[in-house]
């Protein structure tokens, strides 16, 4: 390795034991390694934010939300089990951590992936396929794996040492905790579990969001995380709250200005939000479900305050109960 200067590189972090790994693997060389975390509705940097603090790696976060939406509307490769699209994630999030390291004076890029350890995303031909479209080929290093792989840009010219790099491969965590004991590593994240486009039920509404508007204001992507969603016409969706938390919660989500916001009047219930809007058939029936699943009595009228567009009224309604429901869950 050149004396002359420090060698900069910049990784992907999900604040995961394999990225706190990769960067102290590269740090143990003298390499001056820092971290990039890319932020969504779908995932955050909390966890890399943690392992920024826990051990000095420099972190800096960039919010991708518009750039990852016209991603996801036309994935180049499909989806993996659920509304994840793996390999252009992390092509996309490569292409743009490139940007950086050009822009910045970074001199190659990195991250903690394992050949073998996922089947979709982390075998050859699919780390192949990431580093081939990512703009940057030759640039990436994988140091958890690297031995097992081509040598890269880096490798070669000397900034880093391809004998001080692992050859993990495959599923087991075990050479992944004795490096973590060596290091002193003792806080980390269990694997997985961070991205929300990997959850079934998250994935469902996200698809019914995808195929009923043409616009995702980031209140309606962040609406999907809380409540009961269902949809009552191709126009008309609700959400509706399942405990005091998700009321708040969901709550946090409302444009005032644009949705419908209706709760049981006098007795405890949930927050139902109708983002949008819709008419009056569709705000009574909502207006039912919300009586439903409160604590009002079920064989009386009950009240239901209706805010929309800054005026509040109240209606009259039955409730509905849950158990008629199900037909509109999404």
């Amino acid at each position: 390795m050149s004396e002359s200067r420090i060698i900069r590189a910049l990784g992907l972090c999900s604040g995961g034991l394999d990225s706190i790994l990769s960067a102290l693997v590269l740090r143990e060389q003298g390499i001056d390694a820092h971290w990039v975390s890319f932020e969504t509705p779908f995932f955050s940097s909390a966890k890399a934010k943690k392992a920024s603090k826990q051990t000095g790696v420099p972190l800096m976060v960039r919010k991708i939300t518009p750039v990852y939406l016209q991603m996801m509307r036309s994935p180049s490769v499909k989806y993996g089990k659920n509304m994840n699209p793996c390999m252009d994630c992390h092509t996309l999030m490569f292409r743009l951590a490139g940007e950086i390291m050009t822009d910045q004076g970074f001199d190659f890029l990195f991250s903690g992936e394992v050949l073998g350890q996922r089947p979709m995303s982390q075998t050859r031909t699919s780390l192949r396929y990431v580093e081939k479209h990512c703009g940057y080929d030759g640039y990436i290093v994988r140091p958890l794996c690297a031995k097992n792989l081509p040598e890269t840009m880096a490798e070669q010219k000397g900034m880093v040492d391809r004998e001080r790099l692992l050859d993990f491969t495959g599923r087991s965590r075990k050479p992944q905790l004795q490096l973590a004991e060596k290091f002193g590593v003792t806080d980390f994240p269990a694997p997985a579990g961070g991205c929300l486009l990997t959850d079934e039920i998250f994935s469902r509404r996200l698809k019914d969001l995808f195929g009923h508007q043409d616009a995702y204001p980031e209140k309606d992507l962040d609406l999907l995380k809380f409540g009961r969603h269902m949809r009552l016409d191709p126009r008309t969706k609700i959400v509706v709250g399942r405990t005091h938390q998700d009321n708040e919660q969901i709550g946090r989500c409302i444009d005032p200005e644009s949705d419908t916001v209706l709760q049981v009047d006098q007795f405890p219930g949930p927050l139902v939000v109708m983002p949008g809007g819709g008419g009056e058939p569709m705000q009574m029936l909502a207006a039912s479900i919300c009586a439903g699943y409160s604590k009002a009595p079920t064989d009386a009228p009950v009240l239901v305050n209706v805010q929309a567009g800054g005026h509040r009224r109240q209606v009259t309604v039955l409730s509905l109960p849950p158990t008629e429901n199900k037909k509109f869950f999404i």
